[in-house]
């Protein structure tokens, strides 16, 4: 086997350039994630009870993202980013502090998505580049299931 390419068969430089890149998505998925747990916590007004659920649905699914985007770094042979240093100083995301009205807290969110769903599909058009489909169809999957997601934020919020 050539000294160039991984255990799973892919260029090593190219695997390296998207492990970075993921590990760059996952930066921002953890600061997403915290958003989110902080707007569940706080959320208060006529919205609490469908916004609190809807709140702790996303930061499920959002967790879940996490652990995928973390182990695909590794099976790139990369190593994932595991302190919150490291994610604040990577994140184009930022902290939401002190948000706890339905506008404010949906709007953040939708922001937030925008911003990882953007991320995603430069990595999905990278590993279909690369040939690297394990990457390319989790990068499909979230963002189908995010663009749906972002609709009905939107429409939530009356846009």
């Amino acid at each position: 086997m050539k000294n160039n390419i991984n255990s799973i068969g892919l260029d090593n430089e190219q695997s390296k350039m998207l492990s970075e890149k993921l590990n760059d998505l996952l930066a921002n998925y953890q600061v997403f994630y915290q958003n989110l747990r902080g707007f569940h916590w706080n959320i208060k007004g006529e919205k609490f009870f469908e916004l609190h659920l809807k709140f702790e649905e996303l930061y499920n699914d959002v967790i879940l993202k996490i652990d995928e985007l973390a182990e695909r770094i590794l099976t790139l042979e990369g190593t994932p980013l595991h302190a919150y240093s490291d994610y604040l100083a990577t994140s184009e995301i930022k902290e939401a502090k002190n948000q706890s009205d339905a506008i404010s807290t949906v709007t953040s969110t939708l922001n937030n998505f925008k911003v990882v769903i953007v991320k995603q599909r430069e990595l999905l058009a990278e590993a279909q580049k690369v040939g690297d489909e394990g990457t390319a169809t989790l990068m499909s999957d979230y963002i189908s299931q995010q663009e749906k997601t972002v609709w009905m934020l939107s429409a939530y919020l009356n846009r």
